[in-house]
């Protein structure tokens, strides 16, 4: 009785699932083909949203970055759908997609945060013309401490990506990343490299030029500084020195700031556009 029991049993379930040649789940989320489809683009936007700046920071939980990018997962599913391949019928197979998907994402999300280096470093550089060095703080962006006019030009920087909707064109290039770095294609580890390596030499280049009123400054004062301290030698020309060089230091970087911030968010803006399939911001 028992085993006629259990015969009928799995006659019913097995009536009720898909047959071994590719037939579709539907359960209250959706088909399987849909869930799937989901998954995959999650995975690429989690992985973006945990080094992307702004989301990417520290500060941020990383039960909202993985939120963020769910609920964005779903949003562009129907945009982004017809480039997702079907799922693998292995389990190795599928594996290797989901390292694909990942490592894309992380590749994306370094090269966008890169560049917001810029100003970290420009800090960096003022904080050594200044006499400031030694004035280290605690930075929101890292998990770690920098100067203060370090960690100052980061919280800048941050502010003018969200105050001039450049973080709009984070969500374009996340879902043209689809028409670049398409799924089924391989990943382009040498054009990453030599991208990652130009970006890192033009935001050492672009920190170096927003640094310059500062530092043509700091060169002329000190070789005035100089001279006085060799013509009287007995005058304390250190302690007159140094807050005159924080004060006029300070009120240069003062006065330079909006240019500063309108010119990073424009290199900003371009580089991002390598990740848009126009090509360009606009």
């Amino acid at each position: 009785m028992l085993l006629l029991q259990a015969a009928q049993l799995r006659s019913s379930l097995s009536t009720g699932l898909p047959d071994a040649g590719g037939g579709d789940l539907t359960s209250f989320f959706g088909t399987s083909a849909q869930l799937w489809a989901v998954g995959l683009i999650f995975i690429r936007l989690a992985s973006i949203a945990m080094l992307i700046p702004g989301l990417g920071d520290t500060a941020v939980p990383p039960r909202l970055r993985l939120c963020f990018a769910l609920l964005l997962a779903m949003m562009i599913t129907p945009v982004v759908g017809p480039f997702i391949p079907a799922m693998p019928p292995t389990l190795g197979a599928l594996t290797g997609i989901v390292l694909h998907e990942a490592i894309i994402g992380l590749m994306l999300g370094s090269l966008m945060r890169v560049l917001l280096f810029t100003l970290m470093t420009t800090g960096e550089i003022l904080s050594l013309q200044t006499t400031l060095s030694f004035a280290q703080t605690a930075n929101p962006t890292e998990a770690q401490s920098s100067t203060s006019l370090g960690a100052f030009l980061a919280l800048f920087g941050l502010v003018m990506i969200w105050v001039t909707n450049t973080h709009h064109l984070f969500i374009r290039a996340m879902v043209d990343s689809y028409r670049i770095f398409s799924p089924v294609k391989t990943i382009m580890i040498g054009d990453a490299g030599t991208l990652m390596i130009r970006t890192l030499s033009e935001s050492f280049l672009l920190a170096l030029q927003l640094s310059a009123p500062v530092i043509v400054f700091a060169l002329v004062f000190n070789i005035a500084t100089g001279f006085i301290g060799r013509m009287m030698p007995n005058f304390p020309i250190f302690f007159a020195a140094t807050p005159l060089s924080v004060l006029f230091g300070l009120s240069l970087v003062a006065l330079s700031l909006g240019t500063m911030g309108m010119v990073f968010i424009d290199h900003y803006q371009q580089f991002l556009g390598i990740f848009l399939a126009g090509g360009r911001v606009g």
